[in-house]
């Protein structure tokens, strides 16, 4: 899997990627294919029947059979949309649901764990909505029948779609497959429609989809093809022929999806194509240079890894080594650097319980939380790329990080917005930071990551941990006794008033004794910003100053020329050493 000749686009631009779960990483000969192929062939709009035209269609065609194949999905029992992206392919299921629901609309529910794209369904559902927390309150409520605690006796009769994702986009816990199968026969029972939606964009990437038991299958499965091959930008709906029937009720028609349409004030008037899902299903004109990319992605994939199991044991082994490392790191005074957030069940010994992909975030040896906007700007500049933030999935943020839903409608009030810098609020952190493992990556990768994550260690101190730092105020703190005693500590301790910013002001009320309320007007201080890394710690005015700083701690590699100055004697530049690793010069103040 790491051939020499097989070199990849990482190597070029000299850095680790971590993020598979966001894309894997093409190969440079997936471009070289696929380049060659647009030379050699000229693909028309497939709505025609020049030989361009029938050229891209037999292109089209014959993905849909390969990819079916790719999923052990039979084509008798299933058929294949193609679609701009998960996303995409999750709103086709919902626009059919939408058209196929009688008076009531039709029911939804979903797991805690899902991404944002699963969540925004509920907004569709008229019948209800029910978020399912863990997977205990899944199987009970399959085990007692799909009517108990969702539909009401008056919509009874209405449709119902359950959604999951099959691997978390968060920590990459994976749940389990078989609830599909056991739903259909659950709701069968009870006289009931209800039908399953699989998310499988983040399982795809590093596992092996497995459709081969239709009885079992979900009704539908949304993915994406990058999260596998790094290229083309295309997602595909799989879609159980038995459940097809109620994507065809949509309302929305377009391009090529209908054999007539009748623009008439007094009888406008349509007719969906009737052929095959797919035909009905894929508005307006394929992406057939995407899907003729596709073609060179299976090849190169079954060229370079053989088969998804052995990408799957591949990044299995690298997560497992980093998790035992990251677990096990700690500070001199015994504090453990990383909180790691994985599910309870979980083992990444276990691919059938995890992914290749860990979140968590780090503290100092005095236990404060290291801010994942400064983690990733450090990491940026040291060559390392991953994901920080709340990866789009606010079940999985909302369960590990403690956060309530009042807390998280707190934080949007006090500024927090998806991408801003609002690290910590009330004591908690606000996301996290997220390592993920694909095909190409290699234990060079863990080798560096962790080499990385080693300026954040500290070795020196031996003192206690002190998890709540003294004199310093939350300005999120409204407790007026608790905001006096710390104001009064504040005054004596000059050691926090020079790590501090200036006092702000701030207003709280208090209802006394005598049920009079009473206002106090008193001082918030909030700590400066500091550097997190360990051997540093240096403190700054503001913000502005920490990020100027972050540069001194940039990573310098030693270039071809600059090894063989090295290798000269008199006249050599002197070497010194920045962060482990070596450059020329004088080192930066």
């Amino acid at each position: 899997m790491r051939r020499p000749w097989v070199r990849m686009l990482k190597r070029k631009a000299g850095t680790t990627y971590l993020d598979h779960a966001g894309t894997t990483l093409y190969s440079r000969s997936l471009i070289t294919e696929y380049r060659n192929t647009l030379d050699q062939n000229l693909f028309g709009n497939p709505h025609s029947q020049s030989p361009s035209s029938k050229l891209s269609t037999d292109s089209v065609e014959t993905a849909r059979s390969r990819m079916l194949a790719f999923f052990r999905a039979d084509p008798e029992h299933f058929d294949l949309v193609f679609v701009a992206n998960a996303t995409a392919a999750i709103k086709v299921v919902a626009d059919g649901f939408r058209g196929s629901t009688s008076d009531h609309g039709f029911w939804y529910g979903y797991h805690a764990d899902a991404h944002t794209s699963l969540v925004g369904l509920r907004e569709l559902a008229p019948a209800g909505s029910r978020c399912f927390s863990s997977d205990n309150e899944v199987e009970e409520w399959i085990n007692q029948g799909v009517l108990s605690g969702t539909l009401s006796k008056s919509t009874c009769r209405s449709l119902g779609l359950f959604a999951f994702p099959a691997q978390s986009n968060m920590n990459g816990r994976r749940l389990p497959l078989t609830w599909p199968g056991r739903l259909r026969r659950s709701a069968a029972k009870d006289g009931q429609g209800m039908y399953s939606l699989l998310d499988a964009a983040a399982f795809v990437s590093t596992a092996q989809l497995d459709l081969s038991d239709h009885a079992n299958a979900p009704d539908f499965t949304a993915l994406s093809f990058y999260k596998i091959f790094g290229f083309p930008d295309l997602g595909a709906l799989i879609v159980r022929k038995d459940a097809g029937h109620i994507l065809l009720k949509r309302p929305y028609f377009g391009g090529g999806t209908v054999d007539m349409v009748i623009n008439d004030k007094e009888d406008p008037w349509h007719a969906t194509k009737q052929g095959s899902l797919h035909e009905a299903l894929e508005d307006g004109t394929p992406a057939f240079h995407s899907i003729a990319a596709l073609h060179c992605a299976l090849d190169v994939h079954i060229k370079l890894y053989g088969s998804m199991d052995n990408v799957s044991q591949h990044a299995a082994r690298l997560a497992a080594a980093l998790y035992r490392r990251l677990s096990s790191l700690s500070h001199a005074n015994g504090t453990p650097v990383c909180t790691i957030y994985k599910g309870h069940n979980a083992d990444y010994e276990v691919r059938q319980t995890q992914g290749p992909t860990l979140a968590f975030n780090l503290r100092t040896s005095r236990g404060a939380w290291i801010g994942k906007s400064r983690f990733e700007r450090l990491a940026i500049l040291n060559g390392i790329q991953l994901r920080t933030g709340g990866v789009c999935n606010p079940g999985g943020i909302a369960q590990h990080l403690d956060l309530s839903a009042k807390e998280m409608r707190l934080n949007y009030a006090e500024g927090l917005r998806c991408g801003n810098g609002f690290d910590e609020l009330n004591g908690k952190p606000t996301g996290i930071v997220r390592v993920s493992f694909g095909a190409m990556s290699s234990m060079k990768d863990v080798d560096a990551f962790m080499n990385f994550i080693s300026l954040f260690v500290d070795k020196g101190s031996r003192s206690p941990a002190n998890l709540s730092r003294p004199g310093l105020i939350s300005s999120h703190s409204f407790d007026p006794a608790t905001l006096m005693r710390k104001r009064s500590e504040l005054s004596s301790d000059h050691e926090c008033q020079a790590d501090c910013q200036e006092d702000k002001i701030a207003e709280v009320q208090r209802l006394e004794n005598d049920g009079r309320k009473k206002s106090y007007v008193i001082h918030v201080s909030t700590p400066k910003p500091q550097c997190p890394i360990a051997r540093c710690s240096m403190i700054f005015l503001n913000e502005e100053q920490l990020w100027s700083h972050f540069e001194t701690h940039r990573a310098r590699r030693r270039g071809f020329w600059a090894f063989l100055r090295g290798l000269m004697g008199p006249g050599r530049s002197s070497k010194t050493k920045v962060n482990g690793t070596h450059r020329s010069g004088p080192k930066k103040s």
